[in-house]
């Protein structure tokens, strides 16, 4: 039920946030602060031994950000080529679809009853590799050349996914009996703080969703499904299990579009950071949605089988 309950509050969420964005925008500098929780919180359902179990996947590992960074940036330029888009949405489209795995991505994860400690590892990986390959595909496909913040990024990725991550693991490993207490209501509160974020970035960027067109939200929709449907499918076909493929399905499906929004705003423009904004917005909705239809699946089988058991 929970599962369920998930998108519909984000869809609500986003509504209000943009008829009445004065109640979230106030909320911006909070975002890095809620991922942390939420980092903090999946961490203490992860143990030490799950991400030495990743050197026994490193085949779905391979395979997830190869699609990621093949597909993606594809996808952007032939959407943005059949929409027609300008130059400046088009290399916002572009940097999107080069970027990395989003925080983001690990929550939805979580929800979707994925295989959490291979998303970590995959966003942590392509992140490391998107300081070369944002900017080299992105000249490659557009000829524009993007100077990536490095140090920057790893910096902000170390804040906000290792350290609290890795705290997590530890109270779970060196405190588990306290940890159990409070291990039951950490799936509410990291889908409490995923809302608001969503409902912050929404605020944030109101005004320029209400500019843009219906072709650039359409572009960013076909964009990101497209994403999810070839990260699904590619892990069935190399026959990886169910939950791996749900996880590369996210992981190849959300990027970290708030990178995205902040190097066309600096390093190009305004324009430029609408793909990117929207992107922001509609990934987190339509992940919510796939994950809780996933999540609600798997609940359903959990139950047939111990029904079974029982007869």
């Amino acid at each position: 039920m929970k599962a369920l309950i998930f998108p519909i509050l984000a869809i609500i969420s986003s509504a209000l946030a943009c008829f009445m964005p004065e109640i979230f925008v106030g909320y911006k500098g909070h975002i890095i602060t809620l991922l942390v929780i939420i980092m903090l919180g999946m961490g203490m359902t992860l143990t030490f031994n799950d991400f030495r179990d990743i050197f026994y996947k490193k085949s779905a590992l391979g395979i997830g950000i190869t699609l990621q960074f093949v597909v993606m940036p594809i996808v952007a330029l032939g959407v943005s080529m059949m929409f027609g888009l300008e130059n400046e949405l088009m290399v916002g489209m572009m940097l999107v679809g080069t970027s990395a795995g989003g925080t983001a991505s690990n929550v939805i994860t979580y929800i979707a009853k994925g295989d959490l400690a291979l998303s970590v590892s995959m966003t942590l990986c392509s992140t490391l590799l998107s300081i070369v390959l944002m900017p080299f595909l992105t000249w490659l496909y557009i000829g524009q050349k993007v100077p990536v913040p490095a140090i920057d990024m790893l910096i902000d990725l170390i804040k906000i996914t290792l350290v609290p991550l890795t705290i997590g693991i530890c109270l779970n490993t060196f405190a588990h009996k306290f940890i159990q207490k409070i291990q039951k209501v950490m799936p509410t509160i990291s889908m409490g703080a995923i809302i608001l974020i969503i409902a912050i970035i929404v605020a944030a960027n109101n005004a320029n969703i209400q500019k843009v067109g219906l072709l650039v939200v359409l572009a960013v929709m076909i964009h990101n499904c497209s994403g999810l449907l070839f990260g699904y499918f590619g892990a069935k076909i190399c026959g990886f299990s169910e939950k791996i493929a749900r996880t590369i399905a996210i992981e190849v499906g959300m990027q970290n579009s708030g990178l995205s929004v902040a190097l066309a705003i600096k390093y190009f423009s305004g324009l430029s950071a609408l793909p990117g904004a929207i992107f922001s917005i509609w990934h987190n909705i339509s992940g919510a949605l796939l994950a809780s239809f996933w999540a609600s699946k798997t609940n359903l089988a959990q139950k047939s089988s111990i029904k079974a058991t029982l007869l």
